[in-house]
């Protein structure tokens, strides 16, 4: 057997509960649970909650005790770990907290923002990407120094239907509407509209160091490791499923094509620093897979 658990350590619905994890695969996990007559409803994307009465019987079917550090490591060693911007709640959860930190006195605002992020349709412009933009930023620079760039950043998705440049257009103008009843003056508002509309083709102005440090991190998980490249390159073709691949293969490449022709796709020396080599190279291996599918 491969399953391992924790002690009960966490509290919730008065007990304490363990966790039951597989190194080998979720379907051995889900097995193993329903052997155990363990509820569905105790798993949690990448493992089961298991109350403390029913410890001792989960080590007696073959669960392997381990402290809880090293089930994290077994976790994370098996590829089957689910991190925390994969977990809609515990991201919301996380994303208003950023948004009251830098703009205390709008929670509705940070409610509206949050549920058009979480629209069904969106597999790639969602939460996690949302989270992941701001978590650039603010390796690129200092977030409360710039109130009219982060608003921008939690604005330059939040109209996705899949239109090119109507979409960043509706943000820019949802953006001036929204900030302008929270209270902001017109200066700041069109700032914030105009940051955003330098996402529709990526080309901020040289002397723009917000609009480039917006750009650079809505272009950074260009720059991710494989695995998550490629998680990226199947959510974004998820919210094209409509299309064929006869005419996604070709368009994207094409989109692709273009950003490798610009002598720098990333414009912060930090921003080019983390990630330019890498998203060269994953940008250039999906191109060419969009290739071979074009050909067929």
């Amino acid at each position: 057997m491969t399953l391992f658990i924790d002690p009960p350590r966490w509290p919730a619905h008065g007990t304490v509960f363990s966790h039951l994890v597989s190194d080998t695969s979720v379907a051995e996990l889900h097995a193993f649970a329903a052997t155990l007559g363990i509820s569905p409803r105790a798993f949690d994307l990448d493992h089961y909650d298991v109350p403390a009465h029913r410890h001792a019987d989960a080590m007696g079917a073959g669960a392997i005790p381990v402290d809880g550090k090293e089930l994290v490591k077994i976790l994370v060693a098996s590829g089957m770990r689910v991190p925390a911007r994969r977990r809609p709640k515990r991201l919301a959860s996380a994303l208003h907290q950023r948004w009251h930190s830098l703009f205390p006195g709008m929670p509705w605002l940070s409610e509206e923002l949050v549920e058009r992020w979480s629209e069904p349709h969106r597999s790639y412009h969602d939460l996690s990407h949302l989270l992941r933009v701001l978590e650039s930023i603010e390796i690129l620079t200092e977030p409360r120094e710039h109130p009219e760039l982060m608003a921008a950043a939690w604005f330059h998705d939040a109209v996705h239907q899949g239109q090119a440049g109507t979409d960043e257009q509706q943000s820019a103008d949802l953006a001036r509407n929204r900030l302008s009843m929270a209270g902001w003056d017109g200066d700041r508002c069109r700032r914030v509209a105009d940051l955003i509309l330098v996402t529709v083709d990526h080309r901020p102005a040289p002397d723009d160091v917000e609009a480039q440090t917006l750009v650079d991190a809505d272009l950074s998980i260009l720059g991710a490791d494989q695995a998550t490249y490629d998680e990226y390159a199947r959510d974004v073709r998820d919210e094209y499923r409509h299309v064929p691949d006869s005419e996604f293969a070709p368009a994207r490449a094409e989109i692709l094509t273009r950003l490798l022709d610009k002598p720098a796709l990333f414009h912060t020396d930090r921003g080019a620093e983390l990630w330019e080599e890498r998203a060269r190279s994953n940008v250039r291996v999906e191109i060419s897979a969009l290739e071979a599918i074009a050909r067929i």
